[in-house]
């Protein structure tokens, strides 16, 4: 093969690799530079979407074993670059798919099926219920978003082991005016966190804002995060009914909504009003998750910490006439889905045959099962 025609196979191979914060092969976003090959050395040219991007060492990477999995190729140079500004704009546009800046990908005649994960209370396992069932979702093929929207409680970025060596969460890439989130197994989380948490700063991770700010960061949120195309975005509520949960309603007043409860009264009878306040924003209740529900000991005894019966409560009380709201599963108390919050690996993949882990999948496949309401939403079609 001469040197012309393997520079074509190089940049074949080359041009489907994937980037690793976008998602889409390099050759897609107009990424490729010069590639040309001499007496089995393949020199290949890179731009990259920003100075330090940190995605680079990864790219390069895989951009080698790319080159060199090309029969002929002997070594490969890799040169890293930058987009000109103007090749910057070029891909945001790409991005965006023809839609203006800050503008909401997520409305009624979207795609993506948006599930907001809330409680009655804080303490109940919402946070580590929402981040598992990410990953479950994800791990069952489908494109999954996460924003971490307990604005004073963020745990997210923690719980899915998106910290450095220094214990903070990373910071989005930026593009211009779009934002990448960051992924951890196979799903795209933003969270305040992302943001606050800087070396040097005395109160890092402290977050003491009212309604207009927490509004605008919900808002920023779903429009200037690029988090590509998706089959599910889910979405960790803080817990009650408060200005979030109202910004939400406001933005997403399509969006589905689970409710999540431990067994015990303190906690079922408060969840009730979190999914009536959704409702009355026009969202949809898809069911009902019970944590730390009854364990089984290893004498084959049930330990009911926390009583029994919340979940199937809570159920009852917000179904309808109309509209009957399932219990989906009930979460049973485990240590290894403790330790798993605690060191940054959801139990679904770190344990995946625990009960809690079990549980879980379950309840990830119910909702997969469910579908989409299409109710009061707009049918992409035209009358002929």
């Amino acid at each position: 093969m001469t040197d012309a025609a393997l520079a074509g196979a190089v940049r074949s191979a080359v041009a489907a690799v994937v980037d690793p914060e976008l998602r889409r092969p390099l050759g897609e976003l107009d990424m490729l530079r010069e590639i040309d090959v001499d007496g089995g050395i393949a020199r290949v040219g890179i731009a990259l979407t920003i100075v330090g991007c940190p995605a680079s060492d990864r790219i390069e990477r895989d951009v080698r074993a790319a080159a060199g999995g090309v029969t002929g190729i002997e070594s490969t140079e890799v040169v890293l670059g930058v987009m000109t500004p103007e090749e910057r704009r070029a891909l945001t546009e790409k991005l965006r798919d023809g839609r203006p800046a800050r503008q909401m990908p997520f409305g009624p005649d979207s795609l993506t099926r948006v599930i907001a994960v809330t409680s009655g209370k804080g303490g109940v396992g919402k946070s580590t219920m929402t981040a598992n069932l990410a990953v479950a979702l994800a791990r069952r093929g489908l494109r999954v978003g996460l924003v971490d929207a307990d604005v004073h409680g963020f745990s997210i970025p923690a719980l899915l082991g998106l910290l450095d060596d220094d214990g903070l969460p990373p910071a989005p890439t930026r593009i211009d005016d779009l934002m990448l989130p960051p992924v951890a197994f196979d799903v795209k989380v933003i969270s305040i966190g992302m943001f606050l948490r800087r070396p040097g700063e005395d109160a890092a991770g402290v977050v003491a804002w009212r309604g207009p700010m927490l509004h605008r960061t919900v808002q920023q949120f779903l429009t200037d995060v690029f988090f590509g195309d998706l089959d599910l975005l889910l979405i960790d509520m803080p817990p009650g009914t408060g200005d979030v949960a109202i910004s939400v309603g406001q933005f997403l007043p399509h969006a589905d909504v689970l409710v999540v409860t431990t067994p015990q009264p303190a906690a079922s009878d408060v969840a009730v009003r979190s999914g009536l306040v959704a409702r009355q924003t026009g969202q949809r209740i898809v069911g009902v998750v019970e944590t730390m529900s009854a364990m089984t000991l290893p004498d084959g005894t049930a330990l009911d910490l926390f009583g029994s019966g919340g979940g199937e409560e809570v159920a009852t009380a917000l179904s309808t006439a109309a509209e009957t709201v399932p219990l989906l599963g009930t979460v049973p108390l485990s240590p290894a889905l403790r330790t798993g919050g605690d060191i940054g690996l959801p139990v679904v993949v770190g344990d995946p045959t625990d009960p809690a882990a079990a549980a879980i999948d379950e309840i990830a496949g119910a909702l997969v099962a469910q579908g989409r309401g299409l109710a009061r939403r707009p049918l992409p079609f035209t009358p002929r």
